[in-house]
């Protein structure tokens, strides 16, 4: 008799992408002329779960300490501790203490310090991605796998058209993202997975799960949407809401992909001898393609991708569509972009 169907479900979802992670590794090394190439050529690769204690990565935990040593790849664990609840010092020892009991190792607590810049939620996924890249660096791991579901993809689509910033909002978060200096750092088993298969992973297993008190928060504008949003928009439009949206992400990032590609080719064709960006030429092309030009550009230029908004590059989309005349952009990070000449000038201000 095979394992419950839950079980089965989240084991096959992390097989499938140990696989993933082995054929890059793969790719990424020259075989000595003994070594036969094969998907086990990398040899003792480390693949790190990040683990909060809640039902999503404990399940993600438990089905890499069982497929990881099948394919010849390590298995750890990593556990961030942001320090915004009392008795979160225990709650991450208790989850290390799970973790080594699943096996894995090497298995970190890492303690972080959550500023307040864009609001509570941004500065903690700020400072946990941060401890999450520095651990990959320190012990070498070919990948850290995060325990996003189907329902996490939904809300963030449904937070991306709140904020009103484009399609590439709409994607959603990659099933693969990278991290500092890694391209394919992250890896999403479960994205296509609904939440509760996860919880019922866990029951079935007797694996204890922590229930994030931040998550039935209302002062949270996610736990809000969680609790209250989507029960609210399935009530109205009926099931299948959910997997709409995450089939809405899918959709919007194969587009935002193929835009992102488009701008990137264009953008030396705007550019004159000097390098600067040719109003006219901008002008000529379709507002996604000359939109992307532009924010490149303003990032280029030292301006924080993740300050930089829609309204921002708007803006500077007016100097080349509605130009009047007017005066200088300030862009976050002290970078200004004006007109000059026929020529669109963005840099340090």
């Amino acid at each position: 008799m095979g394992p419950h169907p839950a079980v089965a479900a989240i084991r096959l979802a992390v097989r499938r992408v140990l696989h993933d992670v082995l054929i890059d590794l793969s790719a990424q090394r020259t075989p000595e002329p003994h070594e036969a190439r094969t998907e086990r050529a990398p040899g003792h690769a480390l693949v790190l779960v990040a683990c909060s204690g809640g039902a999503d990565s404990m399940a993600l935990a438990s089905a890499l300490a069982f497929e990881a040593p099948k394919l010849g790849i390590r298995a750890g664990g990593i556990t961030v501790d942001h320090g915004l609840q009392p008795g979160s010092d225990l709650r991450a020892a208790e989850v290390v203490a799970r973790l080594t009991a699943l096996g894995l190792d090497p298995v970190d607590s890492v303690v972080v310090s959550v500023g307040r810049d864009g609001g509570p939620e941004a500065a903690a996924r700020e400072a946990r991605y941060a401890a999450l890249d520095a651990a990959a660096e320190r012990h070498g791991a070919a990948a850290i796998l995060l325990g996003h579901t189907r329902d996490d993809q939904a809300e963030t689509v449904l937070l991306g058209l709140a904020r009103g910033s484009g399609i590439r909002s709409l994607s959603g978060m990659a099933a693969v993202s990278g991290g500092l200096g890694a391209a394919r750092r992250y890896r999403r088993p479960f994205l296509h997975l609904d939440r509760q298969t996860a919880r019922k992973a866990c029951m079935v297993q007797s694996l204890p799960v922590w229930d994030d008190p931040h998550n039935t928060d209302p002062a949270y504008t996610r736990s809000r949407l969680r609790h209250e949003g989507l029960p609210a928009l399935e009530k109205a439009l009926g099931k299948g809401v959910v997997e709409a949206l995450a089939r809405t992400a899918q959709l919007s990032r194969d587009d935002a992909d193929a835009l992102d590609a488009w701008a990137a080719e264009a953008e030396a064709s705007v550019r004159d001898a000097s390098g600067l960006l040719e109003c006219a030429k901008l002008y000529a092309l379709p507002p996604a393609v000359r939109r992307r030009i532009l924010r490149r550009a303003a990032i280029a230029a030292g301006a924080p991708a993740g300050s930089l908004f829609a309204r921002h590059i708007e803006e500077v989309d007016r100097l080349i569509t509605g130009w009047r005349g007017q005066g200088a952009i300030n862009l976050p990070g002290r970078v200004v972009a004006q007109r000059q000449g026929g020529r669109l000038v963005i840099r340090q201000g």
